[in-house]
């Protein structure tokens, strides 16, 4: 799966270590022998704190900082002396009483700035930001989307802006703009050849993630998986929200996404957009599915229904450069349940 420099004992930055993605991916850097800086929003937060800590490596080769979105500046000191950068972090709740008005601005000033932070360390090699799919909408470039969707969902689709879909909300519509105007930035103001002085970034725009978290607690997009089980209807909004956004749900086990950081770290040259995930299925395939091997729940009629579009996953870039996956949809599904029983949500 990995190739290009097989070196383990690279310093790297991860930002939001405290999350899903994060702290999966600081788990999987510690045990390929990498020494680690990871910033989180709390350093105070003790059940985050301890969990990091208790990792295997963690004592070696782990080193926190604190650092807040809302306060870019804070990540210097992270990034000073690391060979690469993964930016994963991104605000997940508007926080008050700071200079942006809202979680959109403080994203893509935080995207700006670490990219400069990481120009002038002098140590960094290669900027991966962890990008979403929820910026890449198939839908056709009208003002409205209304014109249906393209043929493929692929590297070349970007979001249209002030778009007003179905299942829209005000954090789904935030978090949407936030993502896809923070890989702009990163994408067209760092010009790898010469603002950069050399470091190359790449964006890795993933797909809806899930498999067990190495935190047990319920995120986000596990619990946006189980919803047609749990009929969280939160968490089932946000499902047809991404199938109203994307034509269908494009989705990556975690294991999957943390691999895929790694081999982009590993390559000798890597830089520019990336898909990844692995599955690309509707709202009520995957709620058929659910019926079929877990026939013990209860799945409602209206969930098995659903538009059946012919937008493919045309995504392959990754896939080119040599990354392997290992996960199907249907893993990511199993794994969510197993992950849910363990916690008690599902009995």
């Amino acid at each position: 799966m990995e190739k290009g420099s097989s070196n383990s004992n690279y310093k790297v930055c991860v930002t939001g270590g405290a999350g899903y993605i994060g702290s999966s991916l600081i788990k999987k850097l510690l045990n390929q022998g990498c020494f680690v800086h990871a910033t989180l929003r709390n350093l105070n937060d003790h059940s985050k704190v301890q969990h990091l800590k208790g990792l295997n490596g963690a004592e070696e080769r782990l080193k926190l900082f604190e650092a807040d979105m809302y306060k870019a500046e804070e990540f210097e000191p992270a990034i000073q002396g690391c060979d690469f950068v993964f930016h994963v972090a991104t605000p997940m709740m508007h926080t008050e009483g700071h200079k942006y008005d809202n979680r959109v601005d403080a994203t893509i000033d935080a995207a700006r700035s670490i990219a400069a932070a990481c120009s002038r360390s002098g140590t960094v090699k290669r900027l991966i930001y962890t990008a979403s799919v929820m910026a890449a909408s198939p839908l056709k470039d009208d003002i409205d989307g209304r014109s249906g969707f393209k043929e493929f969902m692929d590297e070349t689709c970007w979001t249209p802006l002030n778009l007003s879909i179905a299942y829209q909300n005000n954090f789904l519509e935030e978090y949407t703009r936030a993502k896809t105007l923070s890989e702009k930035e990163i994408l067209s103001s760092f010009d790898n050849s010469s603002s950069g002085g050399g470091m190359e970034v790449v964006t890795l725009a993933c797909g809806l993630v899930g498999g067990e978290n190495t935190i047990p607690c319920m995120t986000g997009s596990v619990a946006v998986f189980l919803s047609p089980l749990t009929n969280d209807d939160f968490a089932y909004n946000s499902l047809k929200f991404l199938e109203e956004l994307l034509a269908k749900i494009p989705i990556v086990h975690i294991e999957d996404v943390c691999n895929a950081h790694i081999f982009c770290m590993k390559q000798v040259s890597m830089s520019g957009r990336f898909l990844c995930a692995n599955g690309y299925a509707s709202t009520a395939d995957i709620a058929s599915y659910y019926q079929k091997k877990y026939p013990q729940y209860s799945v409602k009629k209206e969930y098995l229904e659903g538009p059946k579009r012919e937008t493919k996953w045309g995504s392959s870039l990754l896939a080119e450069k040599g990354f392997e996956y290992e996960g199907h949809w249907n893993l990511v599904l199993d794994d969510c349940i197993g992950f849910a029983r363990k916690l008690e949500i599902l009995s």
